[in-house]
């Protein structure tokens, strides 16, 4: 499985690099929009919807949403990141009623039918805005990634060394405390080199500093989020797409919710400095 694992990343990650600094914005939008479609596929197994023709018009749906999320952005991307925020705020409620709220998430197909909406279009949305960026957009994409990775490999090492207190243990068993601290402690060199790569004045990189360890915080919800709807359809993965990652949703589950989060922080920093 590691094996697996460790191949598909090394396949993957230059052609993502590729895709950030070779492409324009609009062509990597379409790139992205086709991973969110993919992403809306493995969701129709979490809802569940059974019967292709409901899993083909929730991916017409969703393809809809992309489209007048894109015009939306282009007029109003603070209302579009804030109600992605807004969002994750409620999802993170979520997490922390489980498993009190394990009934009500497998009858409310159609609360799980909406959430992919909340959870893959602002996503691609977010990411899209912030590719648009003159000069700093690839770069500001990237550090977004890397955060994630940076974290999620902190929080793996961090918590098989140290760890002993369980985050949620209803929902993922394997996540501790001591693996959240790991992950928010690797990504602070991270976030301070990019800083000065990003030649921010002293003021932004103070504030994009916990702009990032909130990313890094939410970032973990939107995987705990995804492990929560599988736990209630009794799935391990969300599909067989990545060998030994699982499926689309299974990589981008955290960037879910740490793109729209870091792009209205990175809007609100570039308001205030």
């Amino acid at each position: 499985m590691l094996r697996q694992r460790v191949i598909t990343a090394l396949l993957l990650i230059p052609l993502v690099v590729w895709a950030i600094f070779g492409l324009p914005s609009w062509a990597l939008a379409m790139v992205l929009g086709a991973l969110v479609l993919l992403g809306a596929w493995e969701w129709t197994r979490l809802i569940p919807l059974a019967s292709l023709p409901a899993r083909l018009i929730y991916l017409l749906l969703v393809a809809v949403a992309l489209a007048a999320a894109w015009r939306l952005s282009r007029v109003h991307p603070e209302l579009l990141l804030a109600a992605a925020a807004l969002w994750w705020l409620a999802a993170t409620a979520w997490v922390l009623c489980y498993p009190g709220a394990q009934a009500g998430t497998r009858s409310a197909s159609v609360v799980k039918w909406v959430c992919g909406f909340l959870t893959l279009v602002p996503a691609w949305a977010a990411l899209a805005i912030l590719h648009a960026i003159p000069l700093q957009g690839p770069w500001l994409v990237l550090l977004v990634l890397v955060l994630i990775w940076v974290a999620d490999s902190g929080a793996y090492f961090a918590g098989r060394k140290w760890g002993r207190h369980k985050l949620a243990p209803a929902v993922s068993p394997g996540k501790t405390w001591e693996g959240v601290g790991g992950a928010l402690a690797a990504c602070v060199p991270l976030v301070l080199g990019a800083g000065v790569a990003l030649d921010l004045s002293t003021r932004a990189l103070l504030l994009l500093l916990p702009l990032c360890l909130l990313v890094v915080a939410i970032s973990i919800v939107g995987d705990l989020f995804e492990s929560l709807l599988k736990r209630d359809q009794g799935l391990k993965d969300s599909g067989t797409l990545l060998p030994g990652h699982g499926g689309v949703l299974d990589r981008i589950d955290s960037l879910t919710a740490a793109a729209p989060v870091f792009a209205l922080g990175w809007r609100l920093i570039g308001s205030t400095t």
